[in-house]
């Protein structure tokens, strides 16, 4: 693959954040595409107790070179203190959909 594509997951208090901040990201071409599942159970070590909460998931397809900005806007937009926000490898895909999830994401920034 010529470029290296990810799956972002970010976790939010609810679907309306989610999609809040799906729609921004689509806006600013730094994903191609949102899936929210939810709600989802979710058990976390916070300020020093275990903690359960009802949140929503969200996966995102876009590229490496994407994050950091992607990342940015995930948090000026998100509510917690610190959210998730972590990508994990896309190792292989068709030909179609990554050529059609490049065609969907912000040119990279040649240096």
């Amino acid at each position: 693959m010529q470029n290296t594509y990810v799956i972002v997951l970010v976790t939010t208090a609810s679907k309306q954040e989610a999609e809040n901040i799906a729609q921004r990201l689509l806006k600013e071409r730094l994903i191609a595409c949102a899936n929210i599942t939810g709600p989802v159970s979710s058990l976390f070590h916070w300020a020093g107790k275990l903690e359960k909460a009802g949140e929503y998931l969200i996966f995102m397809k876009s590229r490496k070179d994407l994050f950091e900005k992607l990342a940015e806007t995930v948090k000026a937009l998100h509510s917690y203190e610190v959210p998730e926000i972590i990508a994990l490898p896309i190792v292989e895909g068709s030909k179609a959909y990554l050529d059609w999830l490049d065609s969907c994401l912000a040119e990279s920034k040649k240096s």
